[in-house]
């Protein structure tokens, strides 16, 4: 038997190292090797076929592979064929690790049918090209990537998909790749994980409530619905929702209909990926349907910009966290809970004076009902004012303003037409230099007031800026809030200011604007 070659056929191919033509084909690389078994090796059994396809050539984590060299170290392997040097590497060093030390060491036959090369009778000419051969392989793989770098650049600047796989909740376009849809069955969760969120709950409970439906993560779905993807940022048993899986999906503008890409960045061909700087990212706006409404992604940064600080992951997102502050040194009010024999009471103190006692800070305490009581109050008061700027620019009023805008503008025309008449009476002598300079003066004085008169109406009309609109916008939709929840405080809210002086408490609650 050790007259027998125990051969294996690697066969390999990447459209990452430029493998277009169809004479690299899998079934074309099938075809030419076993074909050169048949003519030439007659004292030889075929143990194994092992394809990697898709897999570049410029590393060697590649399964096929790998599961081949475990079989030459088991002594099941003495003989591997392939179609030319760039099917088995491109990594010029890892294939010169190959043939020069790991093939003669375990006494491998290594044979290259288009480069003619075959250790078994391999001259020391072969053994001096071979080398080179290796080199140009990997600069070709090199230029490769370069100019498929720069063509996903110029995609990514016309706001073009050219990721493998789109973010959950999308699909690539079957008719245009670089075009996204939205995948309604994981639109629906990112939906919910939003939705969820607004409301109060944090991101670990929300990945638990995920869990205990079954409902399979990002990377899973993928599986699920045939797509070979694997996520080298997660161990390969994690299979479901975690805390960073929500975080990184309430944080994607793809979600607003904008493309983001360019994320990360890799410095060579065999080198890691790594995270790129975010200026220089490549971010397109409105190049998709948005699965997220941009008013409620708004809210939801809003949240997490206020949510940074989280004494407990488990637990779901107080009510005024992140909004209420101590008057007195600045910090953040904690929440505590008391619980009495009849009834539970929540109360926020200063986070300083709870961390390090009197000596630091006063306690600043307030109840949390009480709180919701005073908030409601203040929020209910700034939805009335709003009422009543609306009833104040009703139609009737509306129509009031307009009818005094018209009078003063008639005026105004009339005293202009005056003006170029009296400037003709005198070019024809009817009045005298001075005649004409002090009637010009009069009349442009009228003009004046006129025209004060006309601009005091238009900026009644339009005094309320555009972020009092926005503002007037939110509170009508509401009409009267009855109970307050976390949309609407990071909505409407500023912050909340409690201080304790002369022994008393004072709450100053602000509101993102405020109708006086």
């Amino acid at each position: 038997m050790d007259n027998v070659w125990k051969i294996a056929i690697y066969l390999r191919l990447s459209k990452e190292d430029g493998d277009k033509d169809e004479s690299d084909s899998i079934s074309s690389q099938r075809l030419l090797t076993s074909e050169y078994i048949q003519r030439n090796i007659k004292d030889g059994e075929v143990v194994g076929e092992f394809v990697d396809d898709g897999y570049t050539g410029t590393n060697f984590k590649r399964p096929k592979f790998q599961e081949m060299i475990r079989l030459i170290d088991k002594g099941a392997i003495n003989c591997v064929i392939v179609k030319d040097l760039s099917r088995f590497g491109r990594d010029y060093i890892g294939v010169g690790e190959y043939l020069e030390k790991y093939f003669p060491i375990n006494d491998i036959r290594f044979i290259a049918i288009n480069d003619g090369y075959d250790t078994a009778s391999a001259t020391y000419n072969d053994d001096f090209i071979m080398p080179i051969k290796n080199i140009f392989n990997a600069q070709y793989s090199k230029d490769i990537s370069k100019k498929v770098k720069s063509s996903f650049r110029s995609l990514q600047k016309e706001g073009k998909f050219v990721g493998a796989f789109a973010s959950y909740g999308y699909i690539k376009d079957p008719k245009d790749r670089h075009r996204l849809l939205i995948d309604e069955p994981a639109a629906q969760i990112v939906r919910e994980i939003f939705s969820l969120y607004n409301s109060g709950m944090g991101k670990v409970s929300i990945a638990r409530e995920l869990n205990g439906r079954n409902i399979p993560c990002p990377s899973e779905y993928k599986k699920l619905n045939g797509m070979n993807y694997t996520n080298g940022q997660k161990l390969e048993l994690t299979k479901y929702w975690s805390y960073s899986t929500i975080h990184n999906i309430l944080k994607n503008e793809m979600y607003i209909g904008n493309m983001i890409q360019n994320k990360s960045i890799r410095k060579t061909v065999r080198g890691k990926a790594r995270k790129n700087d975010k200026d220089s990212w490549i971010a397109i706006d409105g190049t998709h349907e948005p699965i997220i409404p941009k008013e409620q992604w708004d809210i939801t940064q809003e949240l997490l910009t206020r949510n940074t600080r989280q004494i407990d992951f488990d637990q779901n997102v107080g009510l005024f966290a992140g909004y209420i502050f101590c008057g007195n040194c600045g910090r953040a009010m904690s929440k505590i809970t008391n619980k009495y024999k009849t009834k539970t009471v929540t109360t926020y103190i200063c986070g300083t004076y709870k961390r390090y006692g009197e000596k630091t800070c006063k306690r600043n305490s307030v109840k949390i009902d009480l709180l919701e009581k005073l908030v409601l109050v203040k929020l209910n008061e700034q939805i009335q004012k709003a009422g009543d700027i609306i009833y104040d620019n009703s139609s009737e009023n509306i129509k009031n303003r307009d009818f005094d805008l018209k009078k003063f503008e008639i005026s105004l025309e009339k005293y202009r037409k005056i003006k170029k008449s009296l400037y003709e009476d005198y070019k024809e002598g009817i009045l005298t230099k001075k005649e004409y300079l002090q009637y010009k003066s009069d009349y442009e004085e009228e003009e004046s007031l006129i025209l004060g008169q006309i601009n005091a109406i238009k900026e009644e009309t339009n005094e309320k800026n555009e972020e009092m609109n926005k503002w007037i916008k939110t509170l009508i939709k509401h009409k009267r809030i009855e109970k307050l929840d976390r949309e609407t405080i990071a909505e409407v809210l500023d912050k909340i200011v409690v201080t304790e002086i002369d022994e008393e408490i004072n709450i100053d609650i602000a509101f993102k604007f405020s109708l006086s």
